[in-house]
């Protein structure tokens, strides 16, 4: 009996041991499959299910703040097709109106921003836009033209869109070339070659800086003034060039002189229209 009782307890711990192991075998088998799931199939936050987890940095990944470049555009193109379509339009037509800008006053140093000499690539951008990019390059142009048109001068050019064409082309090369040429002069002196509007207050005052400043211009210290050589020089240049494709009687003094004198006359009107272009766009409706 005591043998019997002996092989029953023995029995009896074995399957206790036998179980408390299956037992604990169970438990590591199952933290260890919902270790693995947490951490690449599923996702701590609830309500993000196919994000990222966030990175050591702390920043979410995939996710874009308000202020980010580009959100407005992506919420702009995400509106309906005729909504965007619309505000587009509405957009650009508002640019236009707002010709100061680029569409005749140019490039210009706002009253109350400090005038600092251009680098030599800033020089370059200002020739490039003054010159070719911006609408305002081909717009006086086209204007002149016509007033030409209008004279008929030179007479020998006809009175249809051939002559204009004649005259537009002629006035354009004409300015390329005395644009170049005071581009040229005014890096070499160390010229501004920008208008800056007046800080002072009152009609007067400001149309005679305007005035003024279409014959005199900064050095590089922004302060002192100067002639407006290379301005003059250029214009002065560009209407003897412009000798070799106008019509006779060619006379190379002729044509350097009368382009100075529109650049006296066209320079200190465009000089005004610039000074007041935000009172001229207000009386407008721009803002």
């Amino acid at each position: 009996m005591v043998g019997r009782s002996k092989a029953l307890t023995q029995g009896a711990r074995g399957s206790q041991g036998k179980a408390c192991f299956v037992l604990v075998y169970l438990l590591v088998v199952m933290g260890g499959a919902r270790a693995q799931g947490n951490g690449q199939g599923q996702n701590p936050n609830p309500g993000q299910s196919g994000q990222n987890p966030a990175p050591s940095s702390g920043q979410a990944a995939g996710k874009e703040l308000p202020d980010a470049p580009g959100a407005s555009k992506k919420k702009e193109q995400n509106q309906n097709p005729v909504e965007f379509v619309g505000h587009k339009t509405k957009r650009e037509l508002l640019r236009a109106r707002d010709w100061e800008s680029g569409w005749i006053a140019g490039e210009y140093v706002g009253r109350n921003r400090v005038l600092v000499t251009p680098s030599r690539e800033e020089r370059d951008v200002i020739y490039l836009r003054e010159t070719f990019v911006t609408p305002e390059a081909y717009m006086k142009r086209m204007f002149a033209a016509a007033i030409d048109q209008a004279r008929g001068t030179p007479r020998q050019w006809d009175d249809g869109w051939g002559g204009y064409g004649e005259r537009w082309g002629s006035r354009e090369g004409q300015f390329i070339a005395s644009n170049t040429l005071a581009a040229l002069g005014n890096a070499k002196l160390g010229y501004e070659v920008r208008y800056d509007q007046c800080k002072c207050q009152g009609f007067w005052p400001r149309t005679k800086h305007a005035i003024a400043r279409n014959f005199v211009t900064y050095d590089r210290s922004e302060e002192q003034r100067h002639p407006q050589w290379a301005l003059y020089g250029g214009a002065f240049g560009g209407g003897m060039i412009s000798t070799a494709w106008k019509p006779g009687p060619k006379n190379v003094f002729a044509n350097g002189g009368w382009a100075a004198l529109e650049q006296a006359g066209w320079g200190t009107a465009l000089n005004f229209v610039t000074e007041f272009s935000r009172e001229i766009n207000r009386k407008q409706g721009v803002k």
